[in-house]
């Protein structure tokens, strides 16, 4: 998965000692540019996670490509967005805060002896045209 947006913000790194040696991690803050721009904190491990540490620059704008993780540890989970690739977002892309496109969707293969549910459609009571969802 990926997504493009700037970055706003870098976290001092955190080094400690595990079982199978020393470990490094950074966290860097991104922003999606929309219209609900939401930030996103993203964990890179050890040094090879990065191709290009001059583009790490408050204000760049930067495509992530990262994997979630989630853990539990004494009855409670927790979620990392871990990046493996950060580089410069490119201009022809998707817009800023959206997903990059996926790839072109295969057609699914013919399922035999399988229908499709036949739901009916929802009716809208008499007089009530307006909704008060904003959806």
């Amino acid at each position: 998965m990926d997504f493009n947006a700037k970055l706003v913000k870098i976290e001092e790194p955190i080094t400690g000692e595990g079982k199978n040696g020393p470990w490094k991690k950074q966290s860097y803050i991104f922003e999606t540019e929309s219209q609900y721009p939401r930030q996103i904190c993203v964990m890179v491990w050890g040094d090879k996670a990065i191709s290009n540490p001059a583009i790490m620059q408050i204000g760049n704008r930067l495509n992530v490509s990262f994997e979630l993780e989630s853990r539990e540890f004494n009855g409670r989970w927790y979620t990392d967005v871990r990046a493996w690739r950060i580089q410069e977002a490119t201009m022809g892309g998707a817009p800023m805060g959206m997903p990059a496109a996926a790839p072109a969707a295969q057609p699914a293969p013919a399922a035999s002896n399988i229908a499709a549910p036949n739901f009916p459609a929802p009716e809208t009571p008499a007089g009530d045209s307006n909704d008060d969802l904003p959806f």
